[in-house]
């Protein structure tokens, strides 16, 4: 029996390695072997059990000679020692010994320059069948000759005991640099394998002088070469302002911005579904055929239609599929370097204007912080939005300092001339409550005009709280709303919560002690 070289990682005496089996193979073995199922359209369904998102309090790294000074430590970087990486390590080997086993052979990287060799191996088909389309998928000549940098050994079955292992539950993500390995046990959350994945690219790509970063990418069809990137957490609209019918899509998560341009880390996507619709994402909706993986989503029991309102089971349910899966898609994954890059933020005090032009010191600053806000709840006495900032719009994928990316930035952006935006997708006229969020077809039109360059020849004046560029008018837009404050009726509220949206920007910024100064000049003063 071949084995593929797994003895080296310790798993012993395998009943089988299957390596780099097809779609077909890997859905019909995950349905014998585990309990999936198949949606109407084909699609592998599979339930994640107790883990249905990442679980950042169980990642760490291992503390090793050579990189302990390199890290940014903290609570999203927390510390292992080598010893327990290592007992943790056999106990994952030996679990997987005598079962059956599943190895993808893939890239993390569209850019041959930057691209690195990612061996994945797992207990479970179906997981294995997600990495085959989350990563650049090899041609059979590239496998004959493969020889892996990094692995992932991801083992859900394996169930730690906290207190004894040295880590906070019965799940942990594990990272070496020094071994080059990647160790996931407890959690069937498939999102683990590919951040992990991510995390990686973004401790070696600063490296070689190039730019992780999590964002979507897209460019124009017309020849041009003309591409863009947009930056958003959660809710800001990445995904929706992304997808362009005119505009083929690079990627829509991970990428690196090296010497020849931009490039996709990914080979496949890995979307939201709950609330999705063939009327609002029409590319994704029909992507969720035979090949796809969907995690957590509730079916109908006699036709297996999905309903993708359903939330019983967790609100972040996903689907994953090769990004050839969607009609538009640039293949390989590279496009030169940006014209343009939008900062998204779902502004729910209202406050930031529609869009602005930032300097190159802003757009440092603005990409450190990673602002956009989440709606009050409905406890009582609270009636402002809730501030989040995700430095450089990723921390939970970013093992260097921040100061590393954002002079990455900065440096790529003042090289190559790209223009830098940030956009209000949020509230207009009021905070949330009591104005109304941005139209789609205005946040529309002044994405065009960022893409198409009209925005960057109209006049700008500037606003006295952020000290941000704001255009006087924009192709498609009324001139009014480009100015927030002229559609307050109430002045003195806004100039209230300007004021705090700006001492919430100062405040979050004083956590980067070794920030250079002319990056924190470029914020609001308050």
């Amino acid at each position: 029996m071949e084995t593929f070289g797994i003895e080296k990682y310790g798993i012993t005496s395998p009943k089988s390695v299957n390596r780099n089996l097809s779609p077909a193979v890997l859905t019909e073995t995950a349905l014998k072997t585990e309990k999936a199922r198949l949606t109407d359209k084909g699609a592998l369904l599979i339930e994640t059990g107790k883990y249905t998102g990442r679980s950042p309090k169980d990642r760490f790294i291992a503390d090793e000679p050579g990189i302990t000074d390199e890290i940014n430590w903290g609570a999203e970087n927390k510390k292992i020692e080598p010893e327990k990486f290592e007992r943790i390590y056999g106990k994952v080997a030996a679990y997987l010994s005598n079962r059956d086993i599943y190895v993808f052979d893939g890239f993390a990287g569209a850019d041959p320059k930057f691209r690195i060799s990612v061996r994945v191996i797992n207990e479970f088909a179906s997981q294995n069948l997600f990495m085959h389309d989350m990563l650049i998928r090899p041609t059979d000549k590239e496998l004959k000759n493969y020889k892996e940098d990094f692995t992932v050994i991801c083992a859900p079955g394996l169930k730690l005991d906290a207190e004894k292992e040295g880590v906070n539950s019965e799940a942990a993500i594990l990272v070496s640099f020094t071994k080059k390995l990647v160790i996931i046990a407890g959690s069937k959350y498939c999102g683990e394998m590919k951040k992990s994945v991510f995390s990686v690219m973004n401790y070696l790509l600063p490296k070689k002088g190039v730019l992780g970063m999590h964002c979507s990418a897209n460019m124009a069809q017309d020849g041009s070469g003309n591409t863009a990137l947009f930056f958003g957490l959660s809710g800001t609209g990445k995904t929706t302002l992304s997808a362009d019918p005119n505009r083929g899509l690079i990627g829509d998560d991970e990428h690196g911005w090296g010497d020849d341009g931009i490039f996709n880390i990914e080979g496949g996507c890995y979307a939201k579904c709950i609330d999705l619709s063939a009327e609002k994402e029409p590319e994704i909706f029909g992507a969720i055929r035979h090949g796809a993986v969907m995690e957590n989503v509730v079916v109908d029991e006699a036709t297996r239609v999905p309903d993708f309102t359903d939330k019983s089971l967790t609100e972040n349910t996903r689907v994953a599929y090769p990004i050839n899966f969607i009609p538009n898609a640039v293949i390989p994954g590279v496009g030169g370097h940006p014209n343009t890059v939008i900062f998204l933020t779902a502004d729910a005090y209202g406050v930031l204007p529609p869009v602005s032009k930032l300097t190159d010191e802003q757009a440092m600053y603005y990409f450190v912080s990673g602002y956009t806000s989440k709606v009050a709840g409905t406890e009582r006495g609270i009636t402002d939005p809730v501030c989040t900032f995700s430095t450089c719009f990723g921390s939970p994928f970013l093992p260097l300092r921040s100061s590393v990316y954002a002079e990455l930035l900065g440096e790529k952006i003042r090289k190559h001339g790209s223009d830098v935006y940030l956009i209000n997708t949020g509230w207009t006229g009021g905070a949330y409550g009591v104005g109304k969020r941005m139209s789609l077809p205005a946040t529309r039109a002044i994405v065009t005009a960022a893409l198409n360059g009209s925005l960057a020849k109209v006049e700008y004046e500037t606003e006295p709280f952020f000290g941000l560029a704001v255009p006087k008018s924009c192709p498609g837009v009324e001139a009014e709303i480009l100015n927030p404050k002229n559609v307050w009726k109430d002045k003195k509220e806004y100039d209230r919560l300007a004021k705090k949206l700006a001492g919430e920007f100062v405040q979050n910024f004083k956590k980067y002690d070794h920030m250079p100064a002319n990056i924190v000049n470029a914020g609001p003063k308050a």
